[in-house]
């Protein structure tokens, strides 16, 4: 992808000195072009705010194995935006969903999607990318947010190519280290390291030992990669090495694990990665906002870490959009954090939880391991596990009420004016939607129609959710733009001016 400058005063000055003096303005900015970044970015551009992306790199190319895959929930997401099948199309369905190497099938959850995505990182990348690029979302790329200051109206943020931006809000996704979540004095506490992993993508002259070991060090593991080269993920002995690994480093670990390192040679890439789990204190400091690894890191077993923050951007896009363009307070903001942390901080405890699981090969852990996955092969457990690590339960404190209240709004076959079509097909535009299935004109949103979009629907079929089972169907429900309930009416409009307000904003005069 190439390097977009904005449509703005300052685009025929970014190779002269009036670039450094001129900033150019955006209504947000994004440090971090990343799964996060640009998920974060399109949101936006469809709710026709001017965003921008700063990013480092000069494409979305990623040599080293990252995530590898796409869990239910966030394919339901890129479905509610009509762009799953573009990543269904190149990757592999698989049962993804797991929880200390115990595998858990959700294919008899209620979901289009009772299965994960098997999809490398640099794919998912690049898909994301070129929907940005259709969304005409400028990148600023070969640059880092090197500093920003907060003022009442705005951010000026510096960028390491001189340049200068000035946005209503500035949004971190710049990664675990991130810069702009250490320049606001945003807290990041959480626990240390107790184990450090050696990944990596190599050549071996001898026949290598496949498959998974654990022993005293830790977990271990050797597979065929995509390449045709060996992905090594090794337990290292110690927490001392802190620098860039070598092919040394990789070379040592094998021969202290298999006594051997099957002839090793030409690593494409080798990266290092520990268990420490750390969450930002808060989500938001003023006019700064904290996303994916800026806000939340954690070990990447079970494979939640880009569907988390992919799942942050669409919490956040729409509630960013409405805040930047007058329509709803400021404070909408403060729920991005409230609704959040919660479902990271959840997300560091099953992780953690596995890494206790799979921390060392000796006899009380096999045990364990092998008691969870007794248990887990029981429809119950293993169906709450899985909506759990598939992000299905998902769920926002929005308070007491309807059961379906705070969820995520199942994809119904719907039959709209005489036509049948999947609910999710109706949240392609990032709108909220008031879905109703009594009486025609029956729900009078009027002051709300430059937000919201009306829909008289039936559905004669059962509504089920993960975990929680059938229930009735609802007289109407209230859908925000990603995709989970703000209100539910089974006879008349109680409470429903309270939460059009609530989330988007006051009556129109």
């Amino acid at each position: 992808m190439p390097v977009l400058l904005p449509p703005s005063r300052s685009r025929h000055s970014a190779q002269g000195t009036d670039a450094m003096e001129t900033p150019t303005d955006h209504a947000v900015v994004i440090a971090g072009g990343g799964p996060t970044g640009l998920m974060l970015a399109a949101e936006l551009a469809l709710a026709d705010v001017d965003v921008a992306i700063v990013e480092r790199r000069p494409d979305q190319t990623i040599v080293e194995t990252r995530a590898g895959g796409l869990h239910a929930r966030t394919l339901e997401i890129l479905d509610q935006r009509g762009i799953a099948g573009r990543f269904l199309r190149e990757g592999e369905i698989l049962q993804l969903a797991g929880f200390a190497w115990t595998r858990l099938d959700i294919s008899d959850l209620p979901t289009r999607h009772p299965y994960g995505l098997k999809l490398r990182q640099t794919r998912i990348e690049r898909i994301l990318a070129d929907w940005v690029e259709q969304l005409a979302v400028p990148i600023y790329r070969r640059r880092e947010v090197t500093g920003f200051a907060q003022h009442e109206t705005g951010v000026e943020v510096t960028l390491s190519g001189g340049e200068r931006l000035r946005a209503k809000y500035l949004v971190g996704c710049d990664g675990g280290r991130s810069l702009v979540r250490k320049a606001t004095g945003i807290d990041f506490p959480g626990s240390s390291p107790t184990l450090s992993n050696l990944m990596a993508e190599v050549e071996m002259r001898e026949a290598p030992e496949f498959g998974l070991r654990h022993d005293a060090l830790g977990f271990h593991g050797l597979s065929r990669s995509e390449s045709g080269r060996v992905l090594a993920v090794v337990t290292e002995a110690t927490l001392a090495a802190t620098s860039q690994p070598s092919l040394r480093d990789l070379s040592d670990a094998l021969v202290a694990v298999y006594g051997t390192d099957f002839g090793l040679q030409n690593a494409a890439w080798i990266s290092r990665f520990t268990d420490a789990a750390r969450q930002a204190a808060s989500y938001r400091k003023g006019r700064v906002l904290l996303a994916g690894d800026a806000a939340h890191i954690h070990h990447s077993v079970g494979g939640q870490g880009l569907n988390l923050g992919v799942q942050d951007a669409v919490n956040l896009g729409w509630k960013l959009a409405q805040v930047v363009k007058g329509v709803s307070p400021d404070s909408l903001l403060d729920s991005y954090h409230d609704e959040r942390h919660p479902v990271a901080a959840r997300v560091l405890k099953n992780t953690m939880a596995q890494i206790a699981l799979l921390r060392r090969g000796d006899d009380g852990r096999k045990a364990a391991r092998e008691a969870i996955a007794e248990l887990l092969a029981m429809d119950e457990p293993r169906r709450r596990f899985g909506a759990m690590m598939s992000g299905l339960d998902i769920a926002y404190d929005l308070g007491e009420g309807h059961v379906l209240l705070g969820r995520r709004m199942p994809d119904l076959d719907l039959t709209v004016e005489g036509r049948k079509l999947n609910l999710f097909t109706l949240l392609h535009g990032a709108r909220g939607m008031l879905l109703n299935f009594g009486q025609r004109g029956g729900v009078d949103v009027a002051p709300w129609a430059d937000r919201i979009d009306v829909v008289d629907g039936d559905y004669d079929g059962v509504w089920e959710l993960p975990v929680l089972g059938r229930g009735a169907t609802p007289g109407a429900v209230l859908m925000r733009p990603d995709g989970h309930v703000a209100w539910v009416g089974d006879e008349g409009q109680h409470g429903l001016e309270e939460a059009l307000t609530r989330w988007f904003g006051p009556a129109a005069a």
